[in-house]
Order: C-alpha cells, then sequence, then structure tokens
C-alpha cells in the first residue's frame, strides 16, 4: 500500500513538472455551451486521477458553498520511498505512450483522404517554410488541448482541431481584410449567429473558448446538412448557400457532386487540400524535414472565475498572474478594452502554473482593482466636451476610444474613461453586455445663399441645380417641395461654406454659360439660374436686405 502511494504521487509530480515545461511562444501570426467556469483542468486522465484522489495540489477550485470565490488546495505530503523501475507496469507504459499530444491527435484521424496537386503544393509551401511551421505549432501549443478535448467529447474527426492551422496559423488575435476575426476566423454576421457577442469590450471571436464551441458547433451543422466533411469544409470556408447551389448545377448536368467535382472560388478549391498538407505534416513530419514541438498532453491553461463585482484592468490581472502583458492576452484576447468588466466576463484563463499565483495576490492586493470605467453620452457631443465632463484629456480620451478627428459622439454611446475618485461602481451588466460607441461627422459650416427665382423655378430644380434635397429648399424657404416660384421670388439656399483652400483654388469649367456669373458685380444679386442682374435702383441697393453671398 505504502509503495501504491509512493508511485501515485510520484506521477502527480511528474506531470506538475511536465506543467511547468510547456512552452509558451512569443512570437504572433497573422458544440457545447460552456457551463459555468470552474479554474480545473479539462484533461480526461486528470480528472479521473482527481475523482480517486481529490483535487490536484495546487488547483484552483470553487468555494465549498458554491460561490465564484476561488481558493488554494494544499499540496499533501510525498511519500518518502520512490518508485523504482520494477513498479512501472504495462498499464503505466500504455499511459506514457499518451503523453504526447501529437499522437492523441493523429490516433483521431477519420476523413477521407485527399491526394491531388493541389495538396502537394500545400506541403511543399509548409516543408520549405520550417520557421512558419514552428512558429504555427508552437503557438497552438497553447490551445490545442482544448480543442482536442472538444471534438473528442464530440466524437468529430481530430483534423478538425487542425483547422485553425489553415484559418489563423493559430492566432486568436487574427484579423482577415474582410473582418473575420479569432483562430476560427468567425465573420461577425456569422459570429452573431453562434452567439459570440461584439461590443465595445470584448468580441467572443477571438474567445478561445467560445469561438471553440461556436466552430464545432457550425461544423457539425454543415455536416449535418451535406453528409461529407470536405463539403462541409468548403461550406464553411465559402458558405452553405454557395456549395448548395453548386452542388445543384451538378445535379442538373449530370455531374458529381463531391467536392473534387464542384465549381468553386480558387480559395476553397485550396481550403481542404490545405487543412490536407497540414494533417500529413502532423503524421509524418520527418518526410517533410519538418520538427514539431515536444507538446505533453495536459492543459495548458485552467479557467478561473472572475468576481461579478470587481472589475480589474487587464495590466493588473497580468502582474497578479505573473505574467507579461502579452503573455495574458494570448490567452484572453477576446478584451477589446483595458479593463476586464467582470460583470460581463465570468472567467479568464491563466496557464496551470499561473492560477494559482493569481489568486492569491487577488486576496492580498490593497486599493484599486480598476482604473477605468465605461461612462455613457448624455447627449451628442464633440470629444471636447466628453472629455470635459469626465475630466480627462481629449487626446487621451480620443486615443483609448479610438476616436477619429471631425467625429461626434452620439446620444447613448459608451466611451472608456478613467475612474474618478468618486466613481467608484463597477459597470452594471446592461452596459458590459451592450455597450456600442456610434460616431457621426460633424456638420460642414453652411453659409446662406439668396437668389432670385426665374421664368419656371420650382422648389424640384433648385434643389437639383444645387445639389441639395427638395425638402431642404422647401424647409428653407417655408414653401411645400412640389412647389413652384414666381419669377424674381426671392429664394434662399444654404451651402457648405468654401474653406480657404477652396477659395484660392481656380474653379472647374461648367458646361452652362450661366456659371460664368457666379462671381456678380457689387451690388448684383444672383438668380435663381445662376445669372447676375442689374440692380435695380439706388434705393434697392441701400435697403437693409442685402444678399449674403
Amino acid at each position: 500500500m505504502r509503495r501504491c502511494s509512493a508511485i501515485a504521487a510520484a506521477a502527480l509530480a511528474a506531470v506538475l513538472a511536465g506543467c511547468a515545461g510547456t512552452p509558451v511562444a512569443q512570437n504572433g501570426e497573422a458544440g457545447p455551451t460552456v457551463g459555468t467556469p470552474v479554474a480545473t483542468a479539462s484533461s480526461t486522465l486528470a480528472a479521473t486521477r482527481r475523482a480517486a484522489e481529490g483535487p490536484v495540489p495546487g488547483a484552483v477550485i470553487l468555494s465549498r458553498d458554491g460561490s465564484a470565490q476561488p481558493e488554494l488546495v494544499p499540496a499533501p505530503p510525498l511519500e518518502s520511498d520512490p518508485a523504482t523501475a520494477s513498479d512501472v507496469t504495462h498499464a503505466d507504459a500504455a499511459a506514457a505512450a499518451q503523453a504526447d499530444l501529437w499522437a492523441r491527435v493523429r490516433g483521431g484521424f477519420s476523413m477521407a483522404e485527399l491526394d491531388d496537386d493541389y495538396v502537394h503544393k500545400w506541403e511543399q509551401w509548409y516543408a520549405t517554410r520550417p520557421d512558419y511551421v514552428a512558429r504555427m505549432t508552437e503557438r497552438g501549443g497553447r490551445y490545442l488541448f482544448h480543442v482536442m478535448e472538444e471534438v473528442e467529447r464530440r466524437g468529430l474527426p481530430t483534423e478538425l482541431a487542425l483547422l485553425p492551422f489553415v484559418e489563423s496559423a493559430f492566432n486568436p488575435q487574427a484579423l482577415s481584410t474582410a473582418r473575420a476575426a479569432g483562430m476560427w476566423q468567425f465573420m461577425p454576421t456569422t459570429g452573431r449567429d453562434f452567439e459570440l457577442k461584439q461590443n465595445l469590450f470584448r468580441d467572443d471571436r477571438r474567445d478561445v473558448l467560445a469561438s471553440t464551441r461556436a466552430a464545432l458547433d457550425y461544423l457539425q451543422r454543415l455536416y449535418s446538412q451535406f453528409g461529407d466533411w470536405h463539403l462541409a469544409l468548403a461550406a464553411y470556408n465559402w458558405g452553405q448557400g454557395n456549395v448548395q447551389r453548386a452542388i445543384a448545377r451538378n445535379m442538373k448536368a449530370g455531374l458529381p457532386t463531391d467536392y473534387a467535382s464542384l465549381r468553386m472560388p480558387v480559395e476553397t478549391r485550396n481550403y481542404v487540400p490545405k487543412l490536407q498538407a497540414v494533417k500529413n505534416l502532423i503524421t509524418h513530419p520527418e518526410a517533410f524535414s519538418i520538427s514539431l514541438p515536444a507538446l505533453q498532453n495536459h492543459p495548458f491553461f485552467l479557467s478561473v472565475p472572475i468576481d461579478r463585482d470587481r472589475d480589474i484592468d487587464v495590466a493588473l490581472a497580468a502582474r497578479l498572474a505573473g505574467l507579461s502583458l502579452e503573455e495574458f492576452q494570448a490567452l484572453n484576447p477576446q478584451m477589446n478594452k483595458p479593463v476586464i468588466l467582470a460583470a460581463a466576463t465570468p472567467r479568464v484563463l491563466l496557464p496551470y502554473d499561473n492560477a494559482n499565483e493569481f489568486v492569491q495576490r487577488l486576496k492580498e492586493h490593497r486599493g484599486p482593482l480598476a482604473s477605468w470605467t465605461a461612462w455613457v453620452a448624455p447627449r451628442t457631443l464633440k470629444p471636447a466636451e466628453a472629455a470635459k465632463q469626465v475630466g480627462m484629456p481629449e487626446a487621451q480620451l480620443r486615443e483609448v476610444n479610438r476616436i477619429p478627428p471631425r467625429m461626434l459622439v452620439k446620444v447613448g454611446s459608451t466611451l472608456l474613461v478613467l475612474r474618478a475618485a468618486h466613481a467608484t461602481r463597477d459597470v452594471d451588466e446592461h452596459v458590459a453586455e451592450n455597450a456600442m460607441m456610434v460616431l457621426a461627422p460633424e456638420a460642414k459650416p453652411m453659409r446662406k445663399l439668396t437668389l432670385k427665382a426665374g421664368r419656371g423655378d420650382t422648389v424640384a430644380s433648385v434643389a437639383k441645380r444645387y445639389k441639395v434635397s427638395a425638402a431642404q429648399v422647401a424647409q428653407w424657404n417655408d414653401v411645400g417641395p412640389r412647389a413652384s416660384f414666381k419669377p424674381g421670388q426671392k429664394v434662399v439656399v444654404m451651402v457648405a461654406a468654401a474653406s480657404p483652400s477652396s477659395r484660392s483654388a481656380k474653379p472647374a469649367p461648367s458646361k452652362r454659360p450661366a456659371a460664368k456669373a457666379a462671381a456678380p458685380a457689387k451690388g448684383k444679386t444672383v438668380s435663381a439660374k445662376g445669372k447676375a442682374s442689374a440692380p435695380k435702383a439706388q434705393a434697392t441697393a441701400k435697403s437693409s436686405k442685402k444678399t449674403v453671398r
């Protein structure tokens, strides 16, 4: 009994030692509903051991009363007798074989093989870029275990766990030119369809857990629709409607409807072959002179619950966890702003060895946790006016909220502002979940132009001539939008005030002869048709009702 206990203790120590050796990549490159987050490893093997032996030493668990306040589990003392080689059984050897995460990935491959020129092209592409493959696979080591857990729990082919290599090089902060985001590259609309929240403070398309859940939900739905994984993957890239129409075209023409037979865009034509090439590299890296980083088959990170009543700065959370800001953001890339709003953020992800450090330091921290908060604009404001109301420099307000020049902040917009001494309340759930910022261009300065209506002038003809709406001309002149003007009747039009540069610029030639009279002599009045008329009499020239130019 004593020897068995020693073996178990030594094995557990080896597992924990392996956690500390998991590499953290520094260089960047371009389902089930997530339940109540508990800071616990998702490994099936680890879960089995914990069920029999109790909590893993140093793990973070929920408090005994069920609240979200985590507590530490002390490590038990080890037995004095170490395990010997003779104690290793065949079961132990089998368990050791499962320690390699790459072997676990390979063991679940079940998609139909693809072997064509497109696959060979991408095999060659990766094989000639070993540095890129190294960065991609090292970065993916942070997330691959979790993705594998979700894929296997759903009984899906493990090739799907390699799809982020194709989509984003396993970069959860990737953003495409089409505005697809995250390691699974969700477009904004598709992300909302799969309940990925996108607001001012967070974008769940970049959330490691939420985006993985959504992507596997989407892929399962597509497989249910097409009954073929290659077609499901094509639909993930191109859209299910496009794939369905391509199938219908081939059926009508009496042609095969498999992936290789459909007419599709170049990107989609290369999509599945690219995944097959990655699969081949993972299966036989030596055949391509590729070296894969050692990835142990255990969690890289833990999910640590956040107290829903305490906002915290991202920089402070990273410091309490003993991480650089870059390392913290690699696991929590969904944060759009430098503050974590507890009301809408149930948990943060931390490396296995840093979770307890964060919990302990958070308990010991004295002083404010957040230096930022949210402020909702009570009316449409210029950024300078908003900055004055919240008591911070305009330049800082513009920078942190990314407000371009000559833009107004619309009423109801949420801005990130410095937390003043008197504003100590944390952001409520409604604002945290629905915060948006709406900007509008500042209105250009206008000047009033008084015209004389010509024969046949109407509200519509004047509006067309001056490139404004008929409703505006009608409003300026207190008439109906279909009204006509009498010859000589005064007509008011508001036009943009010329900037200094436009005044000095040479006017463009006009096809209308009347445009030559755009600068009438002093004392003349511009007619609605653009012509200048001589002054009627001296009394008119001295009248107080002067024409505004």
